[in-house]
């Protein structure tokens, strides 16, 4: 079954999909204080990649965007963002490859006017989410989907490092526009969870005390009647997002800062 879904793909994949057009993911997962990225192995490369895919037809930018993240995660509608557009020579994953090894690795053949080698343009999104609620599933053409911890990434293959770089560069500035969490945290949390996660998310350090003060000045947090018991004494107030204020933020942006 794989075989057949390989060689579908290898020789009518340009009908369902645009060619020479695809998207890279930078899907940040965060649990537990810990931040990590996905990546996947290609079953004709020795290294690491991010999760990516091409477009249909059918699509908008968006959905593709959604539709790539889903089959990886299996979560759907995470926040995604559009970050960069990558389109340097060569940068093509299929441009040079060992129809041998190929054949060897998928049970297929290709010809070397196949639609899948040329060059490739890469439309960039990042997407954030709790990593210990997904189901990491590789596609016909990976043999591995896992999580690394951002802090241990190994060198990726093609121009991906950058665009690691890129997105997380991205991912920072807009976290003082957009109210960046809701996916990456409990329905109910303390402040100083809201804290640890910008904090991770950020790389550096911020004011314990004056940062969930403003998300709260803005209207974004909700103060619950609940209290989370950690040990002697210390028993702080639960919060959680205000969603209507939150999707407005979403749509609208902010200052954070």
């Amino acid at each position: 079954m794989e075989i057949s879904k390989i060689e579908d793909f290898v020789r009518n994949g340009y009908k369902e999909y645009l060619p020479h057009v695809s998207i890279d993911c930078a899907i940040f997962g965060y649990h537990d204080q810990q931040l990590k990225i996905l990546l996947i192995k290609h079953k004709l490369i020795l290294g690491w990649c991010l999760p990516g895919g091409y477009i249909k037809r059918t699509e908008r930018l968006v959905e593709a965007a959604n539709r790539i993240v889903k089959e990886r995660t299996g979560i759907d509608n995470l926040f995604l963002q559009q970050f960069k557009t990558f389109g340097d020579p060569n940068r093509s994953r299929f441009k040079e490859f060992d129809k041998e090894e190929f054949f060897k690795a998928t049970g297929v053949s290709i010809d070397k006017g196949s639609w899948l080698i040329d060059d490739t343009i890469s439309i960039g999104f990042y997407a954030i989410t709790d990593f210990s609620l997904t189901v990491p599933k590789p596609d016909v053409m990976s043999n591995e989907c896992v999580w690394c911890d951002l802090s241990e990434l190994p060198k990726l293959e093609f121009d991906h490092d950058q665009m690691v770089i890129d997105a997380l560069h991205t991912l920072r500035i807009q976290l003082y526009h957009y109210p960046i969490g809701y996916t990456m945290l409990p329905k109910k949390f303390t402040l100083s969870e809201i804290h640890a996660l910008y904090q991770a998310l950020l790389g550096k350090k911020l004011d314990v005390s004056n940062f969930p003060k403003k998300l709260i000045a803005l209207g974004l947090l909700k103060k619950l009647n609940e209290k989370r018991s950690i040990g002697p004494h210390r028993s702080p107030h639960l919060y959680c997002f205000d969603k209507k204020k939150y999707e407005k933020a979403l749509r609208e942006g902010l200052a954070l800062g």
